[in-house]
């Protein structure tokens, strides 16, 4: 399994990972995103990761 990760320092909150994957991506009240889960049936998460602007999210 996928072990997926949002770095907080590097994360500007834009919300383009918890609109590509709402399953495994939410937007909490510090406008940052958060892991709520670690796989996905429906997304790529590589590719959501990819899409990050600044490579905040870490799929290993």
């Amino acid at each position: 399994m996928a072990k997926v990760t949002v770095d907080a320092s590097t994360c500007v909150g834009c919300g383009l990972c918890e609109q590509n994957c709402p399953e495994v991506f939410e937007m909490k009240d510090d406008g940052l995103a958060h892991v709520k889960a670690q796989d996905c049936s429906n997304c790529n998460l590589k590719d959501v990761a990819e899409q990050c602007p600044v490579n905040a999210i870490s799929v290993s």
